[in-house]
């Protein structure tokens, strides 16, 4: 009996997208189709039968702004999309129909091209019927303490690798590659960061210019993979085959113990302004998705020329529906969420922590467990958050990197041109985990997520190698890009010959990694730093997919230094913190840090306020009352020699336990080779540190801990 003949199958309003029927009146063929597009009267679907030819038919259900209603037959691989009922179709520059409007719950979107007819692409909707097998993987659940961030991009992380096989580099497939996890599991990182990773397209503007939107930021589809990351043959096979290398990659880094983070652009779409192609969400709802002021303009908190309205509940059902897919389908373990003070603005476009977004996202079960990373501003009034996103959210902390980069860089470049420099109380707090910006939220230190480098903005050795932005590759005459980099080129711009320069530019580095790994919180790494990777003074690198983004693996002696620094140094971190309650640093009561002078002595209010103080000791104790690691900075231009403080020092300070303990030297920024490393230094005793460098040592008990 055909579907006619039948009973008459109920469609429904939820799920939205394109789901096959299933139940007893199903023939395995048609489909549910649901939209939200609240604003037009009747809506048609348009899709591609199974001898190619298109269909259309109109979905005759309304509930709460959302049209649905039972099409098909359609075949997996159907390309599809929305149109208002009777209103002209698009004019097509091919076969096929022209710009429809895409689902925007689409699991897969395909493009074609117009073709050298100065014809805008077109970009269809994919059915995609969904199976995997994920086996015994699951998902590691690593505890925030112990995480360590690696931010990396899919394609620009293995373009280059010499390991990996050719067809390979730079896909989903090249990063779950064993070369590329070994490599990620020997540097000591935990989790993966990945750029986003939903299909994107190219602003308009770059196109003439040859350039294109490398980053990503720029988002088509927020249930659709990025297609163009996938390999050769998985492209060739079709979009089920694009989204099966995606969760194997996922299965492949969590059976290695490495956790999936996706950096989500929830805040804006790819349609931009008014004035550019209407594709999906302003077709389907233009008032209904997105903000507008009071004369009907866009009201634009992302600086991309358009932004969702969060105030809207379907818009934030969209967006939850979003996560929760990549978790459940993709086995994903965190977000790391855009100028995510847009998301939290409420309909008098204020942000607030109580927004009914932030709230769901930690209320849903489907969500729990899974790391919530804020990146704590926008373009708008009062956007700029950091330390007010809920609990349960970790906050890209700003401040620490700028605070980082004054002490290591532009004060260093002031003492030596007879300036004056800050004192490191600034410093020391952001050592301590920002404890004073995050308090107020009920959050711990373990809601700061520590960074001196991004994606966005100079590289670390850049950071030491120029004191302007150099932009003109990106087509806007260097107008585009920070202009606050708080950099330092150490004498000359750029890459130089000097050998003194170029150590004390290597001197720099290791200490600001230092003092990134060495901090309570959670650290994260942008991807190269670690190997002293340049974009030759470039801060705005999103429109640069070619060798100047991409990690070159060339390692030479240089980047050999700062990898053996990078490993050493996240060695020392999984040594102290493997001796430690696993409350620590989340519990006052399990923490203790305590602050010495350069004499050993407890820092005063007049050492804190003393802009020639440079030099500060931190004690990370034991929760036991154990002394347990000791950072040690020289901040000055100078040699100085310290006092490690004392035992009988330590238990005036409240650790009553302390006694005459013998300290290991594990890293020293001055010593490259790491040849001092191991020296022994009891409590009480003096070290010399070297000017502009941090030193750690470890309580004896810690040294020779496993690094696992």
């Amino acid at each position: 009996m055909s579907m006619s003949q039948q009973a008459p199958v109920a469609s429904s309003e939820f799920p939205q997208g394109m789901h096959r029927l299933k139940g007893r009146f199903s023939d395995g063929l048609h489909v549910n189709a649901a939209v939200w597009a609240p604003s037009i009267p009747s809506i048609d679907v348009h899709f591609q039968r199974e001898d190619g030819r298109w269909a259309f038919e109109t979905l005759p259900g309304l509930d709460g702004g959302v049209h649905h209603g039972v099409v098909g037959p359609i075949p997996p691989g159907a390309r599809y999309g929305f149109w208002p009922t009777g209103e002209p179709l698009p004019p097509s520059p091919g076969p096929g129909p022209g710009q429809l409007l895409l689902d925007p719950y689409a699991r897969a979107i395909e493009v074609e091209e117009a073709g050298g007819t100065g014809e805008d692409p077109v970009y269809f909707s994919v059915f995609v019927e969904e199976s995997f097998d994920w086996g015994g993987s699951s998902r590691p659940r690593r505890p925030w303490r112990d995480t360590v961030i690696y931010e990396a991009h899919v394609k620009g992380l293995t373009k280059l690798h010499p390991g990996i096989p050719e067809e390979l580099r730079g896909t989903y497939a090249g990063l779950a590659h064993p070369v590329m996890i070994e490599y990620l599991l020997e540097l000591g990182v935990t989790a993966v960061e990945l750029l986003p990773v939903h299909f994107s397209i190219d602003e308009p503007h770059l196109g003439p210019l040859g350039l294109s939107n490398y980053w990503g930021y720029n988002t088509l589809g927020f249930f659709a993979p990025h297609s163009a990351y996938a390999t050769a043959a998985a492209r060739a096979a079709g979009p089920a085959a694009v989204l099966a290398e995606v969760k194997s990659m996922v299965k492949a880094l969590h059976e290695a113990g490495l956790e999936v983070i996706l950096d989500v652009v929830y805040n804006h779409t790819a349609e931009g302004g008014k004035d550019l192609p209407t594709l999906c969400w302003r077709g389907l709802g233009d008032t209904d998705y997105y903000r507008h002021d009071g004369a009907g303009r866009y009201l634009d908190t992302t600086g991309v020329g358009n932004t969702l309205d969060f105030s809207q509940p379907k818009v934030i059902e969209f967006a939850l529906d979003s996560l929760r897919y990549w978790v459940e389908e993709f086995q994903i373990d965190g977000f790391r969420f855009d100028l995510a003070v847009t998301l939290g603005r409420d309909e008098t476009n204020t942000y607030t922590p109580r927004h009914p977004f932030l709230v769901a996202v930690g209320a849903s079960s489907a969500l729990r467990g899974t790391k919530l990373i804020a990146e704590p501003w926008d373009v708008g009034m009062g956007g700029w958050q950091t330390g007010n996103f809920p609990q349960g959210w970790g906050d890209w902390n700003d401040r620490f990197r700028d605070t980082a980069r004054d002490f290591w860089l532009r004060d260093q470049a002031s003492l030596r041109a007879g300036g004056h420099a800050g004192s490191p109380a600034r410093l020391a707090d952001s050592l301590a985990g920002s404890q004073n910006l995050f308090r107020h939220s009920g959050r711990t230190p373990l809601a700061s997520i520590n960074f001196v480098t991004a994606h966005d903005g100079f590289t670390l050795a850049d950071l030491t190698a120029y004191d302007r932005k150099h932009n003109e590759a990106n087509g806007e005459e260097n107008r585009d890009g920070s202009n606050d980099n708080r950099s330092y080129n150490h004498g000359a711009e750029g890459r130089t010959e000097n050998d003194a320069i170029i150590a004390a530019r290597e001197q720099t580095a290791r200490n600001l990694m230092a003092t990134l790994l060495m901090s309570v919180g959670v650290p994260m790494i942008t991807a190269g730093d670690e190997l002293g990777r340049t974009q030759r003074g470039n801060n705005n690198a999103y429109c640069q997919d070619n060798e100047l983004a991409w990690i070159s693996w060339q390692q030479d002696a240089a980047a050999e230094r700062m990898i053996t620094a990078t490993r050493a140094l996240l060695r020392i971190r999984r040594r102290f913190l493997a001796g430690q309650s696993p409350a620590f640093p989340g519990r006052v009561a399990d923490s203790a840090l305590l602050w010495f002078n350069a004499s050993g002595l407890p820092m005063t209010p007049a050492d804190w306020d003393d802009p020639s103080t440079r030099v500060v000791q931190l004690m990370l104790a034991d929760p036991d009352g154990q002394a347990g690691a000791l950072i040690a900075v020289n901040g000055s231009l100078t040699d100085r020699k310290i006092h490690l403080p004392a035992a009988w020092i330590l238990q005036g300070q409240g650790l009553a336990e302390a006694r005459a303990t013998t300290m290991e030297l594990a890293f020293d920024s001055a010593d490259p080779a790491l040849r001092r490393s191991g020296a022994r230094i009891s409590l009480g005793e003096s070290d010399s540190l070297a000017a502009n460098s941090v030193a750690v040592y470890l309580c004896q008990r810690y040294v020779g801990r496993s690094a696992s």
